[in-house]
């Protein structure tokens, strides 16, 4: 396995491809909190189900079950800075229609979808995408 410097693109990247192959699991690593809060949110919109940290001595990795809901993700790079009142410009470049997926972003309140935020009132940093 190659591991990349981004943890996030790496989970986002095994997770699309075991997708794509009809997988019902897949692994990854490394782990990170990070990752593990992206991953909450996947399960909390139904991506997702559920998934465990599988703790190896020195290393571990996340094992993660696939529910075939996701079509396309990835992260959003350079991490975008939105204002509160640019959402649907956003929403329109990385997702493909309203109310079908959702942005993942970075905001002073921690991570959140891009609903959550426009309800919040509050802009972010732009991190992944998922639909």
């Amino acid at each position: 396995m190659v591991l990349c410097n981004d943890p996030l693109a790496n989970a986002l990247n095994t997770i699309r491809t075991h997708e794509r192959a009809g997988k019902r699991e897949c692994d990854i690593v490394p782990v990170s909190n990070f990752v593990k809060e992206v991953l909450l949110l996947f399960q909390k919109h139904n991506y997702i189900g559920e998934f465990e940290f599988v703790d190896e001595g020195k290393d571990g990795h996340f094992k993660v079950k696939l529910l075939g809901n996701i079509n396309d993700t990835n992260i959003v790079k350079p991490r975008f800075s939105v204002k509160k009142a640019d959402w649907n410009k956003w929403e329109q470049r990385f997702i493909p229609s309203k109310d079908f997926g959702m942005l993942i972003v970075s905001t002073p309140y921690g991570l959140m979808t891009n609903a959550d935020a426009k309800k919040k009132g509050t802009g972010g940093k732009l991190v992944a995408y998922v639909y």
